[in-house]
C-alpha cells in the first residue's frame, strides 16, 4: 500500500465558498458565513490525530455537500455537525441561531457518531435504530452523515489500525448499503473501496495491482471504442459524450477472491459510457452499438423503462469486438447520470426548488423513492428485538433486486430470495393481511414460493382471510415482517400473551426449571426494563407475536435464573439441565451440550474437521457456529470472554458421514505445470475440488489456493501428504 496523501483531501472555507459560486445554486452565502464563523471560533486550536486543525474536517464534509448540490441547510449542519458534540455550545443555541431544520439535522449526525459497531451487539443495534428514526424524519441527516462518514474514511490512515477496521465494518453493513438504497452510487463504491483497503489489504492491493498493469492497455482499448462508436454515430447522434469507466475495486474482489474468478473472466471489469440528452437517442444508440459490435446473449438490461428502486436509469448491454474482446456499455441520458452518481442527494435541488422540474412525474418519482426509504426505515424503527436491526438493513437495501409484474403491467421491485408474501404486503398492508395464494405466470404456486425477475404475479385474497404466524418464517423483507407482528399485535393480545407465557414455560421446563408465576414475573424483570415493557403482560405478547425472538434471550434468561435462585456460596457455574438427554443428531454429526434441536453451521474462519477439538458459539439469527478451539476467533479463557454464556460445548457424533469444506495454501515454485499435477493429484484420490486459484507471491513461488471436500482430520493429512510428495510444492498449510 502505498503513501497515503491525507492532506489533500481537505478543503477551507474559501474553496467551498468557490464551490457554492459556481454551482448556480440560491444559496444564503450570509447564514452560511455565519456557521463558520461558530464553528471556527467552537473548534478554536482542536486538531486531528494528525495534527491537521480540527476545523478544516467540517469544511470539506461541506464541500461534498455542495458538490452534491444539497441545500444550505445542509451545508450549514455540516459545518457545525461536530459543534454540539465536541465543544461547548448547545443543540438550543444552533436551533436559535439556524433553525429548527439544522438544529434536528446536527441533533441527528451527532447521534449517528456515537455508534460504534461491534462492542456490544445489543448497544450496536440500538443506536443503529436512533440513526433510522434521524433518517425517517429528515432524509437529509442521513446525507450529512455519508458525507462526514466519506471524508473520515478518505483521512483515516492516521488512526489505529483496530479503529480503521472498526469504521471499515460500519460501512460495509450499514453505510454503503443505505447509500446503496439511495442511489448515491459513486459514494457506496468509494466507502467499500476505502473499506475494503482496511479489511483485506492483501486482496485490495493485489486487484489494484492488476489494474495497474493493465492501466495502459486498457486506456488504449477505451480511446479505440470511443472513436469507432463516435464515428459510427455520427450521421444520426451528432451530440454524445463517451468516456471509460474502470469497475470498483470491491466488486472485482467479490468476483475474483470471494467467487474464485480471474479477472479475465469478469465481462464488465470496464465499460463505456454513452451519454445522450434524449432518452430515444439511447434507444436508437443501442441500435447503432448492437451493429458495429456482437451482443452477448442474455447481457442486455433495460433499467429506463424499468429503473431500479433507487430511481437509476441506463440501459446496459455486454458486447464483443472483432478481436474477440468483452465489454460492457451503458448508455443513459445526462440527467440519468446525475441521478446514477449521486441519487437523491442529485435530486434535492428539485426538492428544494434550485432547478425547474421539467414535469410532475420526476417530482413525483422523488417523492415516491423518499417515501420508500422512509417505509423501510420505519419497519426498523418498530421492531421489539433490536439486534435484527442489522440483519434488516442487509436484507431490505440487499445491491440484487428481482422485477415482478402485476398481470396489470405494474413492476414491483423486491430484495432477491423474497416470496410471493413480501410482494402481497408491497402492494399494500390489506392485500398481504388477507392473502390466500398466488399465481405466478397464472400457475398457482406456495405461499413460499420466492420470485424471479420477470414473472408476473397474482395476489389471490379472501376478506375473512387473515396473517399466518409462520410467515414470519418464510418473508424475506422485515417490512412484511414489520406488518405481520403488528396485525397479530392488534388482532391477537390475548392470544400472544398465552402463547408467549407458554413459550417461555416450555424452554424453562425443558431445562428443568420450574417456577410460580411470582417467580416467573420476578425472573423476567430484566427484560420488562431492557425493553422499555409496561407489564410482563407486554413481554408474553411480544414474544408471542414474534417481535422478541425466544431462543436469542435464552441464555439470559438462564443466568438471571442462577442469580436470583441458585445459592451464592456455589462455586462451580451452574448447570441448567442437570439431567442428561437423549441428544438427537443435529447436522453434519455434531451434538450441542443440553440442545436438542437448532441450527448448526461450520465456521468458514477454521473450517473444523471431524476429529478437532471443538466449540460451539451461539449467533444471533444463525444458529450454533462451530468453531475450532484454537480459532483466532475463540478467546483462550473463554470465563473473560465478553458474553461466555454464549459459548457451548458440542461433540462429535460418533460416525460422520458427511462431506466437509477445508481450504489448504499451497506454496510452490512458480513454474508451469505444478497447478496441473496438483490437480491430477486431487483427482486420483476422488476429492471433490469446489474452487482452485493461483497467484504468484515472489519472482520465483506461488500461492495455489484450493477448497475441497473432506471426510475428517485423518482424512486430510493424507490428502497432504500425498501433495508434499510432488516435487515443487514447499509447505502446505490448513486455514
Amino acid at each position: 500500500m502505498g503513501k497515503y496523501d491525507e492532506v489533500a483531501h481537505y478543503q477551507d472555507f474559501e474553496e467551498l465558498m468557490s464551490i457554492i459560486k459556481k454551482s448556480n445554486n440560491n444559496y444564503d452565502t450570509r447564514k452560511i458565513q455565519k456557521a463558520y464563523a461558530i464553528a471556527e471560533k467552537a473548534h478554536g486550536d482542536q486538531r486531528r490525530i494528525s495534527g491537521i486543525p480540527f476545523i478544516l474536517h467540517p469544511t470539506s464534509v461541506a464541500c461534498i455537500i455542495a458538490q452534491w448540490g444539497m441545500d444550505t441547510d445542509s451545508i450549514i449542519s455540516s459545518l457545525l455537525h461536530d459543534v454540539v458534540e465536541d465543544t461547548e455550545y448547545t443543540l438550543d443555541f444552533v436551533r436559535k441561531e439556524f433553525g429548527k431544520d439544522v438544529a434536528n439535522i446536527v441533533d441527528g449526525v451527532t447521534k449517528i457518531s456515537k455508534i460504534k459497531l461491534y462492542s456490544r451487539e445489543e448497544q450496536q443495534a440500538e443506536n443503529v435504530r436512533k440513526m433510522l428514526i434521524a433518517m425517517s424524519n429528515d432524509i437529509r441527516v442521513i446525507i450529512v452523515k455519508l458525507a462526514d462518514r466519506l471524508h473520515n474514511m478518505r483521512t483515516i490512515e492516521c488512526m489505529p489500525e483496530q479503529k480503521r477496521r472498526d469504521k471499515s465494518r460500519e460501512n460495509m453493513e450499514v453505510f454503503a448499503p443505505i447509500a446503496h438504497r439511495l442511489g448515491m452510487k459513486a459514494v457506496k463504491e468509494e466507502l467499500e473501496d476505502l473499506s475494503l483497503r482496511y479489511l483485506d489489504p492483501i486482496g485490495y492491493n493485489e486487484i489494484e495491482h492488476a489494474l495497474l498493469l493493465r492501466e495502459d492497455e486498457r486506456e488504449r482499448f477505451i480511446e479505440r471504442k470511443k472513436k469507432e462508436i463516435i464515428k459510427a454515430s455520427h450521421m444520426s447522434h451528432s451530440k454524445i459524450t463517451v468516456y471509460g469507466r474502470v469497475k470498483s475495486i470491491n466488486s472485482i474482489y467479490r468476483k475474483t477472491i470471494v467467487r474464485g474468478k480471474t479477472i479475465d473472466q469478469i465481462y464488465d471489469v470496464f465499460a463505456l459510457r454513452i451519454i445522450v440528452d434524449e432518452i430515444k437517442d439511447c434507444y436508437n444508440l443501442l441500435g447503432v452499438i448492437h451493429d458495429l459490435y456482437k451482443p452477448i446473449p442474455n447481457r442486455f438490461k433495460d433499467y429506463i423503462s424499468t429503473p431500479k428502486p433507487n430511481m437509476y436509469q441506463s440501459l446496459h448491454t455486454t458486447v464483443i469486438d472483432s478481436d474477440g474482446i468483452p465489454f460492457e456499455v451503458q448508455i443513459r441520458t445526462w440527467e440519468m447520470h446525475n441521478t446514477a452518481e449521486n441519487g437523491i442527494a442529485a435530486h434535492w435541488k428539485y426538492k428544494l426548488g434550485f432547478t425547474r422540474i421539467v414535469n410532475n412525474k420526476k417530482a413525483k418519482e422523488l417523492d415516491d423513492n423518499i417515501n420508500r426509504i422512509k417505509d423501510v426505515l420505519a419497519a426498523q424503527i418498530d421492531t421489539d428485538d433490536s439486534t435484527d436491526i442489522i440483519r434488516n438493513i442487509r436484507n431490505d437495501f440487499d445491491q440484487n433486486e428481482v422485477y415482478v409484474f402485476s398481470p396489470k403491467g405494474d413492476v414491483f421491485n423486491l430484495p432477491a430470495g423474497s416470496t410471493v408474501i413480501d410482494l402481497a404486503y408491497l402492494i399494500h398492508t390489506e392485500v398481504g393481511h388477507h392473502m390466500v395464494g398466488a399465481k405466478v405466470d397464472k400457475r398457482i404456486v406456495p405461499i413460499d414460493y420466492k420470485l424471479n425477475t420477470g414473472e408476473i404475479c397474482e395476489i389471490l385474497t379472501q376478506k375473512d382471510s387473515h396473517p399466518r404466524r409462520d410467515w414470519l418464517d418464510i418473508c424475506k423483507t422485515s417490512s412484511a415482517r414489520s406488518k405481520i407482528r403488528q396485525w397479530f399485535k392488534k388482532e391477537k393480545r390475548d392470544e400472544n400473551i398465552v402463547e408467549g407465557k407458554q413459550m417461555i414455560e416450555r424452554e424453562l421446563k425443558r431445562s428443568n426449571i420450574t417456577l410460580s408465576d411470582e417467580e416467573l414475573t420476578q425472573l423476567l424483570q430484566f427484560m420488562l426494563k431492557k425493553n422499555k415493557f409496561n407489564t410482563v403482560e407486554d413481554l408474553y405478547a411480544s414474544i408471542g407475536y414474534g417481535g422478541i425472538q425466544l431462543w436469542k434471550v435464552l441464555p439470559r434468561i438462564r443466568e438471571e435464573y442462577n442469580a436470583l435462585f441458585k445459592n451464592d456460596e456455589e462455586e462451580q457455574p451452574v448447570i441448567i439441565n442437570p439431567q442428561p438427554q437423549k441428544r438427537k443428531r443435529i447436522h453434519s454429526g455434531v451434538r450441542v451440550e443440553g440442545m436438542d434441536d437448532c441450527l448448526i453451521k461450520f465456521s468458514h474462519c477454521c473450517n473444523p474437521l471431524p476429529g478437532d477439538d471443538i466449540i460451539g458459539y451461539i449467533t444471533r439469527g444463525y444458529g450454533v457456529s462451530i468453531h475450532k478451539r484454537s480459532c483466532h476467533n475463540i478467546p483462550e479463557d473463554i470465563s473473560k470472554a465478553e458474553e461466555p454464556n454464549r459459548y457451548v460445548s458440542v461433540y462429535w457424533e460418533d460416525e460422520v458421514k458427511d462431506n466437509f469444506r477445508s481450504t489448504l495454501d499451497i506454496i510452490c515454485k512458480d513454474k508451469t505445470g505444478v497447478l496441473a499435477e496438483v490437480t491430477l493429484a486431487l483427482s486420483s484420490m476422488h476429492i471433490f475440488i469446489h474452487t482452485l486459484n493461483t497467484r504468484p507471491i515472489s519472482n520465483d513461488r506461488a500461492i495455489i489456493t484450493a477448497t475441497i471436500d473432506i471426510t475428517s482430520r485423518e482424512h486430510l493429512e493424507s490428502v497432504i501428504s500425498r501433495l508434499n510428495q510432488i516435487k515443487d510444492i514447499i509447505s502446505i498449510n490448513r486455514f
